[in-house]
């Protein structure tokens, strides 16, 4: 027996959803028969990602390609209102856009936290707060909030990134307790270290805070996953999907790890 999402006519808004997490997310939902408003702040990327969405078999549904900055509360209206006006709902919002610098703690200016902050962190609240009014209307949502590994395991060097992270866990929680009454549930995923050109990024920037080479870094971070591999961006997807379906319908307020077992705890 094969499992049945029941997605097919939902709306999807998923942001950064142009390149890595944020695109094969995208793709699957598209493929399950969701609208799909892609969001980034590269019109170039953009159209390209849209473009290889539309290649992809669909059911009817569409995808609609948003530029939009979400560090900028107008662009958050924006993006809520032009999906609105094409599709008429928002049923789910994965929100994924985000990046934060890798650096020594002494070496990092209060910009880069505070960029971290005003992108990831108040861009995740202010599109929650964007989507849940008409979410409220219907009592019924799904949210998906993209995290990463070290919101629970702070890392000397990812210290923005870490400290976006644990707070965003920490509103995905609370905010689950308020938003329940009202039939609409988000939670967490915390990716470890996955296949992504953003991941490439940071491993040329820690490997330059340890003064080692990128493939001495890769080396190293591969050793650390007991299953030995990096994490696929459609393994998020495939996870994703399942949260957002009603075969998770008594899910909320969590956060799941996907990192290769990386991550110690009980």
């Amino acid at each position: 027996m094969s499992l049945e999402l029941n997605l097919n006519h939902k709306t999807a808004i998923v942001t950064g959803g142009s390149a890595g997490i944020g695109l094969a997310t995208a793709k699957a939902l598209y493929r399950e028969g969701v609208n799909v408003a892609i969001v980034a702040r590269n019109p170039e990327r953009l159209e390209t990602a849209m473009e290889a969405i539309q290649s992809i078999p669909g059911q009817g549904n569409k995808v609609i390609a948003v530029d939009a900055d979400i560090t900028q509360a107008e662009s958050i209206a924006a993006i809520v209102s032009q999906t609105l006006a094409t599709f008429g709902q928002v049923d789910i919002l994965i929100n994924n856009a985000g990046s934060a610098r890798a650096g020594s703690f002494l070496d990092l200016s209060d910009a880069a936290f505070i960029d971290a902050w005003n992108l990831k962190l108040l861009g995740y609240i202010r599109l929650v707060k964007a989507v849940v009014p008409d979410q409220i209307r219907r009592r019924d949502g799904r949210i998906v909030n993209i995290v990463g590994a070290a919101g629970r395991t702070p890392r000397p060097d990812f210290l923005p990134g870490g400290t976006t992270n644990a707070a965003l866990l920490n509103f995905t929680r609370g905010i689950a307790l308020e938003l329940a009454q009202h039939n609409i549930r988000i939670n967490a995923i915390s990716p470890g270290l996955t296949a992504t050109e953003r991941a490439e990024q940071l491993a040329q920037q820690q490997a330059e805070v340890r003064q080692i080479s990128v493939e001495e870094f890769k080396a190293n971070a591969l050793k650390a996953i007991p299953l030995g591999r990096l994490v696929q961006p459609e393994e998020i997807a495939n996870l994703v999907l399942f949260l957002v379906s009603d075969l998770a319908a008594s899910i909320t307020g969590t956060e799941i790890l996907v990192d290769g077992g990386q991550t110690p705890g009980v």
